[in-house]
């Protein structure tokens, strides 16, 4: 008798722990959900501010702001953000394009964190085996170019604050 109260013990600690994992692996989602929809708007931002300070830069930024990219899609983001980030490298850029490019670089950095947590937890044997993930697709990383070197000393002298 003693082995079956074992065993509803064991069980019942299995199930536990399935649904709180479970639960973890939501929020996770939930997170990388979050990250990605604030990455987008940032990459949005700096598109729309290249292409009303940059006249060089319209034509891609526009080409960016014109597509609509799905979720699933960030290669093709990431493509055409490195195209305008190519026309932004060799030139002088205005203060507030610098500025929404940290913001950028934050944002893919706050995105890839909370992939990597969602990649970590999803990819353990257990959760795959017993499917805690469900039908969420796993998440992808984002990557851009490697941010330029020099990218605050292009800035126009006459936007940068006093003293800088």
């Amino acid at each position: 008798m003693g082995w079956w109260i074992a065993l509803a013990v064991i069980a019942t600690l299995v199930v536990a722990w399935a649904y709180f994992t479970a639960q973890r692996l939501n929020r996770l989602h939930i997170r990388t959900d979050s990250a990605l929809q604030n990455l987008q708007a940032s990459l949005d931002r700096r598109a729309s501010l290249a292409e009303a300070l940059v006249p060089e830069a319209e034509a891609a930024a526009r080409a960016i702001l014109a597509m609509d990219y799905p979720v699933h899609a960030l290669d093709h983001r990431a493509r055409a953000e490195e195209r305008l980030e190519g026309i932004l490298a060799g030139m002088p850029v205005p203060r507030q394009v610098v500025d929404a490019s940290a913001r950028v670089e934050l944002a893919r950095r706050f995105y890839n964190d909370a992939v990597t947590d969602t990649r970590a937890l999803r990819t353990r044997p257990a959760v795959r085996v017993l499917r805690l993930g469900g039908t969420a697709p796993l998440p992808v990383y984002f990557e851009l170019p490697s941010a330029r070197e020099g990218r605050e000393s292009r800035a126009n002298p006459e936007e940068r604050p006093e003293g800088a």
